[in-house]
């Protein structure tokens, strides 16, 4: 669907872009390590924690992704007034992220802890509060995106459904005249209307307009156009691929991914992606192409992982 000429000729022009990414903050944290026993105070297994790591989780692994691709990258959205606030913050810093980022004292920095021991996740702890900001604090993030708008080539929403993407914030995007590209949460479907392209994948597209699984794609992605009243979307399908819809034309674009070890973050692989090549200059088509090799590649690394520049134009045949 993209030949390596042309698929070059869109990535050499990602570093002259600039996206904003906005939504849901969040800090990955790792406990990593063995289980020999049992606890004798309940039938559960007793980690001997041998290291812990820390990752750029929701919103920030999508800017980690164009960050990596060597687009230039703001984030705006939400932290606590905390220690792990300020980790995020520069984390974020030092992955060449620019944060646009409102503290909130009323509020923890979102913290998800996975325990994984014998490469198995035992356990993932929540730390979090998932009510809609204060007008305050929603007034704040959009003072600060106003800040700097005019510079954005386009804006990629985030949403894990933490509490930071709401109606008013969605009308103003609505209002800068910029691209906007969504990754959506199926409860906020409805804050959507008018975006330029979401990208659910099967799971959430069938949510997002609350339909059986046994209806075709293609009728749920008619349909999600219908109500959001947009002409793109880009259902992403695991092993089938990728279906885009451009008005009433849907073309299929299948799996490029040889072996698959970790889906995790495939879905921000996919948005980063497509949002750069499409403001580089790509057709929809060449576009979600672009993004479907690249999703291809992550696949198959363990862990979060994201794709370079380099690496992109390598896999393409």
């Amino acid at each position: 669907m993209i030949d390596k000429k042309r698929a070059s000729e869109i990535i050499k022009r990602f570093p002259e872009k600039k996206v904003l990414v906005v939504g849901d903050l969040i800090l990955d944290r790792y406990l990593w390590g063995e289980v020999e026993r049992i606890s004798p105070e309940a039938p559960v297994p007793v980690v001997d924690v041998k290291r812990e790591s820390l990752n750029l989780g929701g919103a920030c692994n999508v800017a980690w992704n164009i960050s990596e691709l060597n687009g230039k990258v703001y984030i705006a959205g939400v932290v606590g007034d905390d220690l792990n606030g300020e980790t995020l913050i520069k984390m974020l810093e030092e992955s060449g992220i620019n944060p646009v980022v409102v503290k909130d004292s009323n509020r923890p920095t979102t913290e998800k802890t996975r325990i994984i021991a014998v490469s198995q996740q035992l356990m993932r702890i929540d730390r979090e509060k998932k009510d809609r900001l204060s007008q305050t604090v929603l007034n704040r993030l959009i003072s600060s995106i106003q800040g700097i708008i005019n510079e954005i080539d386009a804006v990629i929403v985030s949403d894990y459904g933490k509490g930071v993407i709401t109606r008013k914030l969605m009308d103003f995007l609505r209002t800068t005249g910029k691209p906007v590209f969504v990754d959506p949460k199926p409860s906020n479907f409805s804050l959507y209307k008018g975006i330029t392209i979401m990208t659910p994948n099967r799971k959430e597209a069938y949510e997002c307009v609350k339909k059986d699984r046994s209806l075709p794609v293609e009728r749920i992605g008619f349909e999600i156009k219908r109500k959001l009243g947009i002409d793109h979307l880009l259902i992403t399908l695991g092993s089938e691929g990728m279906a885009l819809f451009e008005g009433d034309k849907i073309t299929k674009i299948p799996a490029r991914a040889k072996k698959v070890y970790d889906v995790t973050g495939a879905g921000d692989t996919v948005i980063s992606v497509l949002t750069l090549a499409k403001i580089s200059g790509a057709s929809w088509q060449e576009a979600s192409s672009l993004a479907n090799y690249a999703a291809g590649y992550v696949v198959g690394e363990i862990g979060t992982a994201a794709i370079s520049r380099d690496t992109l134009l390598s896999i393409l045949p």
